[in-house]
């Protein structure tokens, strides 16, 4: 059984940044963000707020999605977003 991949936005608490990432294990990660466990970007610009993700069939179609995401544009990004999480609320309870 393969496991499945996770493509996940998280911004801070303006919602001023966005990072797009991909995990096999969406709860362990954001957990790992919000405790800025992780050096780098995330830990560097305080995000931590998870405000859209995706559940594929795999982390190879993840990694696809992830890499086509941040190919786009910051507009195309917020209104996937919006189309979702209208007020930008984060979604880390609702994956608990």
């Amino acid at each position: 059984m393969e496991k499945k991949g996770y493509t996940y936005i998280i911004t801070n608490k303006n919602n001023t940044t966005l990072y797009i990432g991909v995990t096999s294990n969406l709860k362990k990660r954001i957990w790992e963000h919000k405790n800025k466990v992780v050096e780098g970007f995330s830990k560097k610009y305080n995000l931590d707020k998870l405000v859209y993700f995706e559940v594929l069939d795999d982390v190879e179609s993840a990694i696809k999605r992830e890499k086509f995401l941040k190919g786009k544009k910051r507009q195309y990004k917020v209104n996937l977003i919006e189309e979702s999480n209208k007020k930008w609320s984060d979604l880390y309870e609702d994956i608990l």
